[in-house]
């Protein structure tokens, strides 16, 4: 029997029970996120469907007022694309933009350029930096936000004293235009600002807040009266809500990749990155050497044989466990060979020993026992087998 002889290996393929219980962790999250994003779905398809549509009965459609605009004889048509708003803009013709953000930097300086002396009114439905600047120049949009539901006019226009207390809370604004009509202040700064056009008879209107718009909140205080005033002075009304489908809007102009990405998406990223940091700390939470210490108990040889084996696979070192399984044998042939254990590890005074008493090919004793790692687990297994072969073959009378 020579010393390649092996015993029949053993599978080192995980079973699948292994398999389930190393992945059901994985699997687990997999199930709750998708739920948690099912059910996120689901309540922001709810009460806020159809938001500030003019179509919509919904409690944040706007249904009502365009029916009682309808009534008073003001007509109501909805557009979804740039070029329908700027052609419908002119002196007997509101435009409301239901949500300004939306617009890119170009489709906002080609809506201002047709409404700026169209002699038409614009209204703005919570404007914020930077299309307010482009959108109504002169009027810039406090970082400050006002969570009063109910504001009191505080200025001379007469829409805004004919209705009274309104919703007007939100975004608060400061305007640089002297002959402009600031209405509704939260804490000294304006949430509904009236700016004349420079020519003309037109002019725009910046709302902080789209409340009074709503369908659940227009009989409440002076909402109603203000919309129909603010939305009402022309014989037509056009409710513009952006769509991200316009072709327009595939223009970005001058903005980069960064300016694209929504902050959400920014802080998200931050938030991952904070995430994997104190993961990666709490990995390495012992920073300083290992300190031994006197087990409180005995560990049978087999047990700690079976721990080792298992800390091994799982970091898959395969070269430490055939160095183990080598070095071992090593040291248990050379005493039965007639080599001093200070020389067990030397080739040149092992293996010659070892060929001599089993009249064996010295070169296959040397990859057997002093050769690379083995490549997968299958081979680390059959090394084993071999070597313990050899020890069996060395020991036999």
């Amino acid at each position: 029997m020579t010393a390649e002889a092996a015993l029949p290996s053993t599978s080192a393929s995980p079973t699948a029970r292994q398999v389930w219980t190393r992945a059901r962790g994985v699997v687990l999250a997999l199930v709750i996120l998708l739920a948690a994003a099912v059910a996120i779905a689901a309540i922001r398809s709810g009460d806020q469907h159809g938001r500030l549509d003019p179509r919509s009965a919904d409690p944040y459609g706007s249904r009502a007022v365009a029916e009682l605009l309808a009534d008073r004889g003001v007509s109501t048509r909805v557009v979804t694309t740039l070029s329908e708003a700027r052609t419908a803009a002119g002196p007997g013709t509101t435009l409301l933009i239901a949500v300004p953000d939306l617009l890119t930097h170009r489709q906002q300086s080609l809506l201002y350029a047709a409404t700026e002396s169209s002699g038409g009114r614009t209204v703005l439905i919570a404007a914020k930096s930077p299309s307010i600047g482009t959108l109504a120049p002169g009027v810039t949009a406090d970082p400050a936000l006002s969570f009063d539901s109910k504001l009191t006019p505080g200025c001379g226009l007469p829409a805004a004293r004919r209705a009274g207390a309104a919703d007007t809370g939100g975004i608060r604004y400061t305007t640089s235009v002297s002959h402009a009509d600031s209405c509704y202040p939260s804490d000294g700064l304006p949430t509904l600002v009236r700016v004349p056009a420079a020519s003309g008879n037109g002019d725009t209107v910046v709302l902080g807040a789209p409340d009074i718009l709503y369908n659940d909140r227009l009989d409440e205080q002076g909402n109603a009266s203000l919309a129909l005033q603010l939305l009402g002075s022309r014989s037509h009304l056009v409710w513009y809500l952006p769509s991200l489908s316009d072709d327009s809007a595939t223009d970005t102009g001058d903005r980069t990749f960064m300016d694209l990405l929504p902050s959400g998406w920014l802080w998200g990223t931050l938030q991952l990155f904070i995430a994997a940091a104190l993961a990666a700390l709490w990995r390495a939470r012992r920073l300083g050497p290992l300190v031994p210490e006197r087990l409180p108990v005995a560990i049978r040889a087999s047990e700690t044989v079976e721990g080792r084996a298992r800390l091994y696979r799982k970091a898959n070192a395969r070269d430490r466990a055939a160095a183990a399984l080598r070095s071992t044998t090593r040291t248990r042939l050379a005493p039965l060979v007639g080599v001093p254990a200070a020389q067990a590890h030397a080739p040149e005074a092992l293996l010659p020993a070892l060929s001599a008493h089993l009249r064996d090919d010295g070169q296959a004793l040397h990859a057997l026992l002093f050769g690379p790692p083995p490549r997968d687990d299958a081979a680390l297994i059959a090394l084993a087998d071999q070597l313990d072969a050899l020890e069996r073959e060395v020991r036999r009378p």
